[in-house]
């Protein structure tokens, strides 16, 4: 992996810009608008991640809101490794655009919650991880029915399979990409504050189920 000592301090602003503000499009907020479907910031719980445009009613718009979330994670760090050749720069981009959704500039700093980009982030990084992260939700999904649960539990594990040996499965595991995963399990967590409480008071709502009001 480059060390980092060694690469231009223009390199690493350039790519954390252009990663924050391809990760700071609110792709729910224009696919509703565009559509016709309202404020998805007006609906629900307000955010504007694929979870709460499902509530417009239009599975559609959601799936399209989910891939394009997940993508421009991905995007950032795939691009920021194609061009430099840098792990570490790679992982700056991505960080960057995770950053950028949670915090987005247009949106007065008010993103979504990062789950979505946080796999796609992983998918990028190393596949394996990825992969292991987005089953690691669906089985908590399926014991629990509890979204948020399941994300807690996903990006918690996450750091940690970073830095076990994942060479067995054809790709070992850089430093840079459990770096990467600490810090978006970090903000997630932090964004997932309420979701927290409620878990603790057994007040979480269960997938599927009608949100209160």
């Amino acid at each position: 992996m480059q060390d980092l000592a060694g690469i231009a301090v223009t390199t690493l602003l350039g790519a954390a810009l252009a990663g924050y503000l391809l990760g700071s499009i609110p792709f729910g907020v224009l696919l509703t608008r565009a559509a016709g479907a309202g404020d998805v910031r007006k609906i629900g719980s307000g955010n504007i991640g694929a979870t709460n445009v499902l509530r417009t009613g239009r599975k559609d718009l959601a799936f399209a809101t989910l891939i394009l979330d997940a993508g421009k994670g991905a995007v950032a760090l795939l691009i920021a490794r194609a061009v430099t050749g840098s792990d570490v720069v790679a992982a700056i981009a991505g960080g960057a655009a995770f950053l950028g959704h949670l915090y987005p500039v247009w949106l007065g700093f008010k993103g979504g919650k990062g789950v979505a980009t946080f796999f796609g982030l992983m998918l990028a990084a190393a596949w394996p991880l990825g992969l292991v992260a987005a089953a690691l939700w669906l089985l908590t999904a399926a014991v629990f029915r509890i979204s948020s649960l399941s994300a807690l539990v996903a990006t918690l594990l996450t750091p940690v399979l970073a830095l076990m040996p994942i060479a067995a499965l054809g790709l070992p595991a850089p430093h840079s990409v459990f770096l990467l995963a600490l810090f978006a399990m970090a903000l997630i967590w932090l964004r997932h504050f309420d979701n927290i409480i409620r878990l603790v008071r057994g007040k979480e709502p269960r997938i599927g189920a009608r949100p209160a009001g």
